[in-house]
């Protein structure tokens, strides 16, 4: 879909863009090709794509063989979606007909959700007009998919923190957002980009590496730069799935105040002795702030901490 198609598009259906829904589409083809191959997708794999816009991603994931979940938040664009699409939607639901568990049981040949066909059937394209944020914050269940994914900027760090810390999060995230939310993604100990953001996710996937995006890439062109950010779940898990919402709390209590000691900071919800016995363990100095505590620290400190 090149920008040309965009326009016309836009000016026959007579469709004004919604700033609020981050409708900036993307019409480079050769952005699109490189996303689709930063997430490795293969026939039969389970995509999920939030915000597709008019289409073109969803376009090269169904041309590689995937079995495509796009989730649109506007009625127009559903709409489009539909007709643009006619000949390989499986289903196309809306989200107050069926629950997303529901819908994302519907195998795709045969298969139970999740795994992968060895004999591939068609390619399906499964349209669901409903807000993604939203339907993440229901389902919990995202073994054995893929997230490739043109995020709207206004809700992709709580999607992607959403899917992280989800039951079963997603093999792999392949997303498109702001640079300034992959530099934090990415940042480690001691970047000025490092914070909870990067450490929410990161827990749960390691970053493979983002590139660049220009605002030329886009209809309308943003007024900031954007990233494709890599992240591949880790193989095994850093931290016991009990002690979750113990590091979320540690993590954002350190950061509370970025420029005081974190020890004084994390004094509200522990006893000072307990505090300096775990940090003397760890050999964390007690002047540290949070901004130079690695992720490996703050994970066995949340095990000492339990």
């Amino acid at each position: 879909m090149t920008l040309t198609d965009i326009r016309e598009i836009l000016s026959e259906r007579d469709l004004k863009l919604s700033k609020s829904l981050g409708q900036n589409f993307l019409h480079d083809q050769n952005q699109v090709r490189r996303i689709v191959a930063a997430a490795g997708v293969a026939p039969g794999d389970k995509i999920l794509e939030i915000g597709p816009g008019l289409g073109p991603l969803t376009e090269y994931l169904l041309q590689e063989g995937a079995e495509v979940l796009a989730i649109e938040k506007d009625q127009r664009l559903v709409e489009f979606l539909q007709h643009k699409f006619s000949g390989v939607i499986h289903s196309d639901v809306d989200s107050g007909i069926i629950s997303p568990t529901s819908f994302l049981s519907l195998p795709a040949c045969g298969e139970r959700a999740g795994e992968r066909c060895s004999q591939h059937s068609p390619t399906h394209l499964h349209l669901l007009h409903a807000d993604a944020l939203d339907y993440v914050k229901v389902n919990r269940i995202w073994a054995g998919w893929k997230l490739v994914s043109n995020l709207p900027y206004s809700v992709a760090s709580p999607i992607l923190v959403e899917l992280a810390q989800a039951e079963s999060s997603p093999d792999r995230m392949v997303a498109t957002l702001q640079i300034e939310v992959a530099k934090r993604i990415a940042a480690e100990a001691d970047d000025e980009d490092y914070g909870i953001l990067g450490l929410l996710i990161r827990l749960h996937y390691d970053c493979a590496g983002w590139f660049k995006i220009p605002p030329s890439s886009f209809f309308p062109e943003p007024d900031v730069d954007s990233a494709c950010i890599s992240l591949n779940r880790h193989p095994v898990p850093l931290l016991a799935r009990e002690l979750h919402p113990l590091f979320v709390k540690l993590v954002k209590c350190a950061f509370s105040q970025r420029r005081k000691m974190m020890l004084k900071l994390l004094k509200q919800l522990w006893p000072e002795p307990r505090l300096t016995a775990a940090f003397q363990t760890l050999g964390i100095s007690p002047q540290i702030r949070a901004e130079a505590v690695p992720l490996t620290q703050f994970v066995r400190l949340t095990e000492l901490l339990r």
